[in-house]
């Protein structure tokens, strides 16, 4: 086995190991991160100013996260198509 047979051979290579794993950790991690600040702005915090702004920053941080993760993975993903690389094979 070669190196690029490794690195691009579905789900038992380093490609596969990263989009099957990986990737949908930081996905749910940036959106429980948004949804905990949609808590506590919206349901925990409704008097509270402060945690209202800090419930606001997770909000901002969690769609920032998840803007950034999407725009990576489909550069990713365009470069993998670019290079004739296909990891689901």
């Amino acid at each position: 086995m070669t190196f690029a047979q490794f690195i691009g051979s579905g789900t038992t290579g380093i490609i596969g190991a990263v989009n099957i794993v990986v990737v949908p950790l930081i996905f749910a991690f940036a959106f429980l991160v948004f949804v905990w600040g949609v808590v506590n702005y919206f349901f925990l915090n409704k008097g509270d100013e402060t945690k209202r702004a800090e419930g606001k920053q997770f909000v901002f941080w969690g769609i920032l996260g998840m803007v950034l993760l999407f725009s990576v993975w489909g550069f990713v993903n365009l470069l993998l198509s670019t290079l004739g690389i296909t990891p689901g094979v």
